[in-house]
């Protein structure tokens, strides 16, 4: 029930994302429009544009967490037993709550001190821009603790020990590699010159 719920709110993350963007495309190509054909201009579309952009890349990178899609490497982690493997994502999850707890103590502040403040052009407080990193440290942290709460309790799988996955060159890579061990344990020639110089094209 908890995972449907999480489900749907990055769902409802993904569509406030896509109408953002959509937003900021009319926005600016609109402002571009006017300003050569009519030499005229929307005011507000710049400031609008860039928090949006920044609301943007926060929202996100909270529906990239539950995806596992930020950047990472599995090289060493994906090696281990599950022993290691549930050790090593106790520890990350410990330090991404730390890290979070840090950024959205930030942002509060932030957002607390520019309350106040109206932005140049629009007259919103400035808070707007800054809650963006306080919603942001919310979501991730509650995605976090759920997280560390189902490896804890023991409702996690082990393909979801690991958190993030090698890009799909160094998979590529890493096969050819095996394939060409395997053609030098097979002692055939032909098979490990073809695997080598696959191989060395996947390098470059």
């Amino acid at each position: 029930m908890i995972d449907a719920a999480i489900d749907r709110f990055c769902r409802a993350i993904d569509l406030l994302i896509a109408g953002a963007l959509a937003v900021m495309v009319v926005l600016v190509f609109g402002n571009v429009v006017l300003r050569y054909a009519f030499n005229s201009g929307i005011a507000v579309s710049e400031e609008v544009s860039r928090w949006l952009f920044v609301w943007l890349c926060f929202l996100g990178a909270v529906s990239a967490l539950k995806e596992g899609g930020h950047l990472g490497t599995d090289m060493l982690v994906s090696r281990l037993p599950v022993g290691g493997k549930k050790a090593c994502m106790l520890l990350g999850h410990l330090l991404m709550l730390y890290v979070t707890w840090l950024f959205l103590e930030g942002s509060w502040q932030q957002a607390r001190i520019n309350l106040d403040m109206e932005a140049p052009v629009t007259g919103a407080s400035m808070a707007i821009f800054y809650g963006s990193g306080v919603v942001f440290s919310v979501c991730a942290g509650l995605l976090l603790l759920l997280q560390l709460v189902r490896l804890l309790t023991g409702r996690i799988g082990e393909n979801e020990l690991v958190m993030v996955k090698e890009s799909e060159e160094q998979a590529e890579l890493e096969s050819l590699q095996a394939e060409l061990a395997s053609a030098d344990a097979q002692q055939d020639p032909a098979r490990v010159q073809s695997a080598s110089g696959t191989a060395r094209d996947a390098r470059s």
